[in-house]
């Protein structure tokens, strides 16, 4: 009897394996377009702050999309809307392919489209996620977002090799596009329904409902929670390897492996911190891993050498990996509003991988980029303050 009552049902094992499916290839386009940026650049003669405004595109398709991402799925649901963005994913990232050899509008039409299904579908999946944590009665939401850091990996691994053996950037994009793109809409299937339906949840179909869910203070700090964690990644995703290279003298490879260190820290910490939230609640360990990144990032900006450097990195990434997956599932507690505030946080979340790097990229021109990390500090020391507002929100409360 006790197996039975404690054996999740296979409807909900193959609604998560759908997300983690879900998470892994939003991963893998990500990383697929990264890994080719560099031979689109030569393709097109960019200089750097061209290719700066190109990539912009990505980030402005991504914040139209989170805008109105809530009431997307709160309408139509998150598979159809995990499934019609893989379909777009699959467009977009082809048309790079096809059209970075005609010129840069093509491509800039192509990125923004990829930067809106990565919003919407981000949003969509985030929300199944916490429909299945909740059904599953655990935390897990974090080890979905550690399948979209394997995803990552495996993009980043599988471009290398491709440029390796020099199969053409159009040939790449296309076929990762088609890959993803019918992998993720097959999975998406085993979706279960959402626990709220248009028809029952308080006009949450709406833009009016997203735009009244910009006023909820508890909402407005997950985001702010949410901002801190993914300026914390995206910080050390972007400048690990130029400040390793420029602050401690060392050579391209060892930058590249202090990032590695970032990133196997974060999918580690993604992976087992579920155990942790389990038995000792969001905001204990949230607060806990912000002390843990402040202390890697200051070991990292001052510490002695390359070897203190890897270690800062470790416990950096280590520090910083629950953040976001903890405040999507904060934002999703209540079914009946998930969309609408997953929206509204997962937007404000991406303000930072928005405007993180050019302010990284500022301050680094005037104190040097390993010294304008400490920004990152001033943030997570924040999250820190306002973490009370992860704690579990019953159902349908304020």
């Amino acid at each position: 009897m006790t197996a039975t009552l404690t054996t999740p049902a296979p409807d909900v094992l193959a609604a998560r394996r759908a997300v983690y499916l879900a998470f892994t290839g939003c991963g893998f386009a990500m990383a697929s377009w990264a890994s080719r940026i560099p031979q689109v650049r030569d393709g097109l003669g960019l200089t750097p702050s061209r290719l700066g405004l190109v990539l912009l595109a990505i980030a402005t398709g991504s914040i139209v999309s989170l805008v109105l991402a809530g009431p997307i799925v709160a309408r139509f649901g998150s598979r159809a809307t995990v499934a019609t963005m893989a379909g777009l994913l699959l467009v977009a990232l082809s048309a790079v392919g096809i059209g970075y050899p005609y010129g840069v509008a093509p491509v800039m039409v192509g990125l923004f489209l990829f930067g809106f299904a990565n919003g919407a579908w981000d949003v969509a999946m985030n929300v199944q996620g916490a429909v299945v944590e909740g059904r599953l009665g655990k935390s897990i939401m974090p080890r979905f977002h550690a399948g979209y850091s394997l995803g990552t990996v495996a993009g980043a691994i599988v471009g290398a090799g491709a440029v390796a053996v020099g199969v053409p950037v159009t040939a790449h994009l296309i076929g990762s596009a088609v890959l993803i793109g019918v992998v993720v809409m097959l999975a998406v299937r085993s979706f279960g329904p959402d626990d709220a339906q248009p028809a029952t949840a308080e006009p949450g179909g709406s833009l009016q409902r997203t735009l009244r869910t910009w006023r909820e203070p508890r909402t407005l700090l997950i985001g702010l929670v949410v901002l801190a964690f993914a300026f914390a990644e995206g910080a050390g995703i972007d400048w690990i390897s130029v400040a390793v290279i420029d602050g401690y003298g060392a050579g391209a490879t060892i930058g590249t492996l202090a990032f590695a260190a970032f990133l196997t820290a974060m999918t580690v910490g993604r992976w087992f911190g579920p155990a942790l939230l389990d038995r000792y609640g969001r905001v204990v360990v949230v607060r806990l891993l912000t002390v843990l990144s402040l202390a890697g990032l200051l070991l990292f900006v001052l510490g002695p050498n390359v070897v203190t450097a890897f270690l800062g990195a470790l416990l950096w990434g280590l520090g910083a990996s629950l953040g976001f997956p903890v405040g999507m599932s904060a934002a999703a507690d209540d079914p009946a509003k998930a969309a609408a505030r997953v929206s509204v946080v997962a937007t404000i979340g991406y303000c930072a991988f928005l405007g993180g790097p050019p302010l990284i990229g500022f301050l680094g021109d005037h104190v040097s980029v390993l010294k304008a990390l400490t920004a990152v500090a001033v943030l997570l020391a924040v999250a820190a303050a306002v973490a009370g507002a992860l704690r579990p929100l019953r159902p349908s409360g304020e």
